[in-house]
């Protein structure tokens, strides 16, 4: 096994569940290096070589804590490059009983904090770490979603506006990036197979053109290729995985 120097490194925020543990297990079986970010401890059971070792906790929702986690991941590059950053974690708060919360009931603390964790994380944390994804004209993934171009029956408003956000924000962030090297795209995934699906999902499957929902493993497979030479021409842009569902 190559050294950590030699070795492509991801930083992935997000990891501990669902895509995001599908995204370290796809990039770790190529060889990379993979530091994750998550509000919780590194999970015992994951697979994956020097998971302890490699993973930074923290809430990206506390806006004074960032600072600190990203000259954590900085140290842990020990002056080396980065290669891709994908921004994963997302919150969707509910109402009672798991219910969607509209423009009309979520609290003004509730707005402030899904948009410090899905929109103004990814931007601090790519913008602190600029240098580093210079060095190799890394790539940035930002996950969007589904929900950021149409009103979905379970994801509420303030996660809605959030990722739609996000969306224009890796738009302005390839065109700020790209004299520097630095490839920025999205990938907005539709109903996907986790275990934190809303009940009540699988009737969506009816209105999904492939008629079933999507896996982990499909969603990893789209941000490996837009962190590698595969796609070394796009940047700005956002690709749907739904299955056709935004048709």
């Amino acid at each position: 096994m190559a050294s950590n120097q030699e070795r492509r490194t991801l930083i992935l925020t997000g990891a501990s569940r669902g895509i995001g543990h599908a995204t370290v297990k796809r990039f770790s079986s190529a060889g990379w290096r993979v530091i994750t970010c998550s509000r919780q401890p590194f999970p015992e059971d994951c697979p994956w070589e020097m998971g302890p070792e490699d993973h930074v906790t923290v809430d990206l929702g506390d806006v004074d804590a960032l600072p600190a986690a990203i000259e954590d991941m900085r140290s842990r590059l020990n002056g080396g490059p980065l290669h891709a950053l994908v921004n994963n974690a997302g919150i969707s708060p509910k109402g009672a009983g798991g219910a969607r919360l509209s423009t009309l009931d979520t609290e003004p603390h509730l707005w402030r904090h899904v948009f410090q964790v899905n929109f103004m994380a990814p931007i601090m944390l790519a913008r602190g770490l600029v240098n580093e994804l210079k060095m190799v004209h890394g790539s940035v993934v930002n996950v969007t979603s589904i929900a950021g171009s149409r009103v979905h029956p379970f994801a509420g408003s303030a996660y809605a506006t959030s990722k739609a956000a996000l969306s224009a924000l890796t738009r302005e962030m390839a065109a700020d990036f790209g004299p520097l090297g630095i490839r920025v795209n999205a990938i907005a995934p539709g109903e996907i197979e986790t275990a934190i699906l809303s009940p009540g999902t699988e009737k969506l499957v009816e209105q999904i053109p492939l008629r079933r929902l999507g896996s982990p493993e499909e969603v990893a497979k789209t941000i490996y290729f837009l962190c590698t030479e595969q796609s070394s021409y796009v940047t700005g842009s956002e690709i749907h995985i739904n299955g056709g569902q935004h048709v």
